[in-house]
């Protein structure tokens, strides 16, 4: 049951915000909006306002707004025509920038919501401060450090017999060594005698440092709502800047494509969910960050092709042909379905491994 809602939290705020930020500059700008929906397929219950539809629908797996004008509608014949562009409140009736702007809207809103996630975590929790001593305070799961006994809590006073007397000394001397086996010498407060433990070191791809997947211990300090804003505003940036460069790395084979749909990330806020709430705010905001980006790609049924549709517009100094345009779209907006299902398949099948 928690993590059900934690899923139908996490996913129905990303969508949302992204669907508002739509909404709202359209409405602005004088676009009329047809719909608002919250998932894709049949609709299970809407809303009829007063020209827009509000609505939930089957496949919970995105949203979307329709404006007026943007795409094909059906006429009174149940034929698809596109609405003329003397009309006022057409989208395609609306200078490029506006334009411009409702699409960029969407991906902005979504690191908007990662900045709020992350403001409540320092509000609530505190601003985190790295211990400085050897203790470990984290382990990272399926990481060496884990799978060789080592428990948080946990001392790790020597690495091949070299002393290690704080965190700083430690990791140097466990970067220094990438894919070797380690001797460290463990002090447990429930074992009177130190124990000594091996554990194989992975090379870091990024940095081609020697990890075994430990954190140092944190303790947090009250932060007021100022210093929480600063440091929730920049703790977005830092994570905007590592998902580009993850991707950038995958992109270009440096390191390998471990891409995960729908399933992949219902698990993960379901483990998130269990850590408590703090932890998953923190992933809301993340997979936030990753929602915003993604969606500015230049890939056909994403608002980044949109965006490059419209700067070609404002360069030739008229649109491109709205007829081929959405059928670009369509085609995208197919393939991007198939892609989400072939990933899909490959996470239950994941799971299924993992279970056996």
């Amino acid at each position: 049951m928690l993590t059900t809602l934690a899923i139908v939290f996490v996913f129905g705020s990303m969508v949302m915000i992204h669907e508002f930020g739509h909404y709202i500059v359209a409405k602005w700008i004088g676009v009329k909006v047809i719909e608002f929906s919250f998932g894709f397929g049949p609709k299970i219950v809407g809303y009829q306002g007063k020209e827009t539809l509000y609505a939930l629908r089957v496949v919970p797996l995105g949203g979307f707004v329709k404006l007026h004008g943007m795409d094909a509608e059906l006429n009174e014949k149940g034929q698809p025509v596109i609405a003329p562009v003397k009309d006022a409140r057409s989208f395609m009736n609306k200078p490029v920038w506006q334009r411009m702007a409702v699409i960029v809207a969407g991906p902005i809103m979504n690191f908007v919501l990662a900045i709020i996630m992350f403001v409540s975590v320092f509000a609530y929790l505190g601003i985190p401060s790295p211990g400085s001593s050897n203790m470990v305070g984290s382990l990272v799961k399926g990481k060496p450090a884990a799978t060789s006994g080592i428990q948080p809590g946990d001392k790790i006073i020597a690495v091949n017999q070299e002393s290690t007397p704080d965190w700083t000394r430690l990791t140097e001397v466990i970067h220094s060594k990438p894919e070797q086996v380690l001797s460290l010498t463990i002090k447990r407060e429930t074992q009177p005698q130190p124990q000594i433990v091996s554990v194989k070191t992975e090379k870091d791809p990024q940095t081609g440092y020697g990890m075994i997947g430990i954190a140092p211990e944190v303790t947090y300090m009250h932060a007021s709502i100022l210093e929480s804003t600063r440091f929730g505003i920049q703790r977005s940036v830092d994570f905007t800047k590592l998902i580009i460069v993850t991707l950038t790395q995958m992109i270009t084979g440096k390191i390998p494509a471990d891409v995960g749909g729908p399933v992949m990330i219902a698990q993960v806020i379901g483990e998130g969910a269990q850590e408590g709430f703090s932890n998953l705010l923190g992933l809301t905001g993340v997979l936030s960050i990753q929602l915003g980006l993604i969606n500015l790609f230049p890939i056909p049924a994403l608002d980044g092709s949109r965006l490059v549709f419209l700067f070609i517009e404002g360069v030739r100094g008229k649109p491109l042909n709205p007829e081929k345009e959405n059928m670009i779209h369509l085609v995208g907006f197919v393939l991007l379905m198939g892609l989400m299902l072939a990933i899909t398949y490959k996470d239950i099948l994941r799971l299924f491994v993992e279970a056996g």
